[in-house]
This record gives C-alpha cells, structure tokens and sequence, in this order.
C-alpha cells in the first residue's frame, strides 16, 4: 500500500472516529438536556413549615423544577400510598415515585437513574442534618438518618445511609 492510500485510510478512520465522538456527545447532551426537563418536583406541605421551604430550596439548588401545593401533606401522602409510619412534614411526587420527607437531592437523582421497581424514597420524621433541616442553628450538629427505599407493598430497605456527625462537613 502506497503513502496515499495509507494516508486516505488514515483519515478516514479518524474522520469516523471524530463522527462517533461528536454522536457520543450529542447523545449524552440530549439525555442531560431531556433529563432536566422531565425532573419537575410536586411537593404538597404545610404553608408555614420552614424546613420545608428549605428542602424545596435545596431541589431548586440542584436543578429540579418544584411546584409546590401549600395545604398539607397528609391527604396525598394517603392517597400516594405512602405508609404512615414513614411520614414526614412533606410529600413529593416525581416521574411517577413518592418522595417521603428530608430525601437528599442527590438521592432522588440517584432513584432517577437507576428506576427500580418501587413506591419512592423516605426519610421519616425530621433529622438534624437533613437538607432542610440544616440551618444554622442545628450548629453543623447533624443525626444519622438512613434513607429507605419503599416497596409498593410498604416494605423497607436502606437504599442511602448518613452517618451522624458535631459538624457538618
């Protein structure tokens, strides 16, 4: 094989390699673009709770959409099938899971990707340290909590744990 036609066979691959990158890219730009769209957060709590208006504060911080229905969460958190003994002071809804209480962003992104078969994500009652009850003046004081992963059938399991800690770091 002559010079030029190595040369040519040379560019070729490279130009198919540059076209693979660049489809690669355009994929993963449309996956993320798509992604922020669809991640619109419906949040039903109590139009005087501060540590709720802080969670919503956090999802916005982080890139979710948040319609927020300010009269109580009990009613939907009924109607979503969330069980009680899981309740916190605010119930969410996003693409088709339940979100119980102080649930990291992080973690619903998580749940987001991996879609298990599930009713959603709770962390119940209001743990120190938990976004939204992360004020200052819990003084970086932060409890362990465990956020669970919920089973359509009201079973449990860790599907996140945080450790407790004096500061926060």
């Amino acid at each position: 094989m002559g010079f030029k036609t190595h040369f040519k066979a040379i560019m070729k691959r490279r130009h198919c390699l540059q076209a693979a990158f660049l489809t690669g890219l355009s994929t993963a730009m449309l996956q993320t673009s798509v992604f922020a769209q669809a991640t619109t957060v419906d949040v039903w709590k109590d139009p005087h709770c501060g540590c709720c208006q802080l969670w919503v504060e956090h999802l916005q911080a982080n890139g979710f959409k948040v319609n927020v229905r300010d009269v109580g969460n009990t009613a939907a958190r009924q109607r979503l099938g969330m069980p009680e003994k899981l309740g916190s002071c605010h119930t969410a809804t996003v693409l088709g899971y339940v979100i119980e209480g102080h649930v990291p962003a992080a973690d619903i992104r998580r749940l987001l990707k991996e879609r298990p078969t599930a009713l959603g994500l709770a962390v119940p009652g209001m743990p120190i340290g938990s976004p939204g009850m992360d004020g200052p003046e819990y003084k970086g004081k932060k409890d362990a909590f465990d956020v669970l992963l919920v089973q359509k059938d009201g079973s449990v399991k860790s599907f996140q744990r945080y450790p407790a800690s004096g500061r926060m770091v």
